[in-house]
C-alpha cells in the first residue's frame, strides 16, 4: 500500500504545476505582506522555467495597457487645451458682443432723450394749466360770494355784470378741465412712447 501511495505522490510532487506551488505558496500564505513582483517571478521561474513565456506575454500586455493610459493622458491633455481655449475665445466673443450691444442701444438715446425733455415740457404746462384752474375756481367762488351778499340790494345792472364775469370764468373753467385733460392724454401717450423705446 505505500509503495502504490508513494509512487503517484513522488511523480506529483516532481511536476512542474507542484513545484511552482510550493514555492509561491508561502508568498500567497503571507498575504499581509506587500507583493515583490520581482521575488515571486523569480521563485516562479525557478519552479517552472517555461513559465517566462507567460510573464513576457504578460509583460507585453501590460506595456500595451501603459501605451493606452498614455494615449488617453494625451487625448485628455488635448481636449482640456482645447476647452481652456475655447473658453478663453467665449469670454473675448462675449466681452466683444457686450460692447456692440452698448453700442446699438445708445443709438436710441437721442429719441430717448427728445421724448425725456417733451415729458419734463409738457409736465411743467399741466402743473401750469393746474395752478390756472386752482385760480379760477377761487375766483368763481368770490364772485358768487360777493353775488350771494349783494342779493336784493344790489341794483339789476350790478347783479348781470357779476353773472356774466361768473359766466366768463365758469367758461374759462371749462376750457382749461379740457386743456388739462389733453395734457394728461398727452403725458401718458410720452411715457408709453419712453417705455416702448427703452432697452
Amino acid at each position: 500500500m505505500g509503495w502504490a501511495f508513494g509512487t503517484p505522490m513522488r511523480s506529483f510532487g516532481r511536476s512542474p504545476m507542484m513545484r511552482l506551488l510550493i514555492f509561491l505558496l508561502p508568498g500567497l500564505l503571507a498575504s499581509c505582506a506587500p507583493v515583490n513582483r520581482a521575488e515571486l517571478a523569480k521563485r516562479a521561474l525557478a519552479a517552472d522555467p517555461e513559465f517566462v513565456a507567460v510573464l513576457d506575454k504578460r509583460a507585453t500586455l501590460e506595456s500595451r495597457i501603459t501605451t493606452e493610459h498614455k494615449k488617453l493622458a494625451l487625448v485628455r491633455e488635448t481636449i482640456q487645451q482645447d476647452i481652456t481655449q475655447k473658453k478663453k475665445e467665449l469670454a473675448e466673443k462675449s466681452s466683444a458682443v457686450r460692447r456692440k450691444i452698448t453700442e446699438i442701444k445708445a443709438q436710441m438715446d437721442p429719441d430717448v432723450r427728445r421724448y425725456t425733455t417733451t415729458l419734463g415740457s409738457a409736465s411743467e404746462d399741466l402743473r401750469a394749466k393746474q395752478a390756472q384752474r386752482a385760480a379760477i375756481g377761487r375766483e368763481i367762488a368770490q364772485l358768487k360770494k360777493a353775488l350771494k351778499a349783494a342779493g336784493a340790494a344790489g341794483g339789476a345792472s350790478q347783479r348781470a355784470q357779476q353773472e356774466t364775469q361768473i359766466t366768463e370764468r365758469l367758461r374759462d373753467a371749462q376750457r382749461i378741465d379740457q386743456e388739462i385733460a389733453a395734457l394728461k392724454e398727452y403725458l401718458k401717450l410720452l411715457k408709453t412712447k419712453l417705455l416702448l423705446i427703452r432697452f
